[in-house]
């Protein structure tokens, strides 16, 4: 809107208070995909939906008012408590906005984290309902010096050394750190800065808050429905685990080492889904997550709703079994399902060739063992 209105009028709506208003509305009207008749009705999955909206709303005011110059980038992470998309239990997600046409340097120290990818990203769930991986670098091909240090050029012009491309459409640039366990591991410390030439950042302005405000709106409203609608095609998946959608997965930022898995889960209180991987194949890492309907990971600070090639314990031919349930039946590796009934699932292969499929069955948990 802000394109079709003159300054005179934007500062008008932020004084008078109807830019404020109007904001106002379009969060109200983001209930309706908690509220939607293909979402469970019971007031439990409701309120982690609602909770979910506010967890959005704080990462998305955060990402756009207060680090969302590309002029001025700031280096910033999501947290374990803002979950969208099945985040995965064992990464730290960090991020900034950027631009294609400017140049950026990224400095850090490596630690001792088990893994790091850095991806440049066009487009936005707020945008056109997409996230394009336009250049990727991982710990494979990153150099690092013998202090631990490192550093990478983000352009469209190619420079030696660590090099992450960068496109004309490139908004974004995202960092995941990976861990096989985070209690021992540390984890990469990365600043970004601009190259090219930027002034003083003015002071904030009645036009930055009128299209920061439409912006928020427009990326909770792009998130929300987009993961809405993934949810519900997952449904005739229940209690399987069948490959995703490889393409739509890297269409809305999966990372392009990864082959992922996606499915529903229902389970009675007697209940245990087994989930058996017959081959793990050669690979950097791999994991299983438990999700709520939402595709929130579950609170892994509290329950073990997670288990990777590092935690895992194996079978003796080298297979791996697994056991999500209510209760921990005592063999294999329980998933606990934290007081939930049904939602979401994840398996990843992590920088593997090839990808075996998973064998799944429901049993009762009397009969386990």
């Amino acid at each position: 809107m802000s394109e079709e209105l003159s300054a005179a009028e934007i500062e008008e709506r932020v004084s008078s208070g109807a830019a404020w208003e109007e904001f106002c509305d379009q969060l109200k009207g983001l209930g309706q995909f908690i509220t939607d008749s293909r979402t469970p009705t019971d007031a439990f999955n409701r309120a982690e939906g609602f909770r979910y909206l506010t967890r959005l709303l704080r990462n998305s005011l955060e990402g756009v008012i207060e680090s969302g110059s590309a002029d001025y980038p700031v280096m910033r992470g999501l947290g374990n408590m803002v979950k969208l998309g099945a985040d995965n239990p064992d990464n730290m997600y960090q991020g900034a906005t950027i631009h294609g046409d400017y140049e950026y340097r990224l400095r850090g120290t490596r630690g001792s984290v088990f893994y790091l990818s850095f991806a440049s990203i066009s487009g936005g769930y707020g945008a056109d309902g997409t996230m394009i991986t336009d250049g990727f670098l991982d710990t494979g091909s990153l150099q690092v010096e013998p202090d631990g240090s490192f550093e990478i050029i983000l352009s469209q012009k190619e420079h030696p050394g660590n090099w992450l491309p960068l496109t004309p459409a490139t908004r974004s640039l995202n960092i995941r750190q990976t861990f096989l366990d985070r209690s021992s591991e540390r984890p990469a410390q990365i600043d970004i800065e601009r190259l090219d030439d930027a002034a003083t950042p003015p002071p904030y302005s009645a036009e930055q808050l009128h299209k920061h405000l439409q912006r928020v709106a427009g990326n909770l409203h792009g998130t929300v429905k987009l993961f809405a609608d993934w949810t519900d095609s997952l449904k005739p998946a229940m209690n399987a685990l069948p490959p995703a959608d490889q393409a739509y997965c890297q269409s809305i930022g999966g990372d392009p080492n990864i082959f992922y898995f996606h499915a529903h889960w229902a389970l009675a209180e007697d209940e245990a889904l087994e989930i058996r991987a017959p081959t793990i194949p050669k690979c950097q890492t791999w994991n299983f997550q438990l999700d709520n309907y939402w595709m929130e990971s579950l609170d892994y600070r509290y329950h073990r709703i997670t288990v990777n090639k590092h935690t895992a314990r194996y079978e003796d031919n080298g297979s791996v079994l697994l056991y999500v349930a209510a209760k921990d039946p005592g063999v294999g590796n329980w998933i606990d399902t934290a007081g939930h009934a049904d939602g979401t699932m994840c398996w990843r292969w992590i920088g593997a060739d090839d990808h075996p499929g998973l064998e799944t069955r429901v049993v009762k948990l009397g009969d386990i063992g």
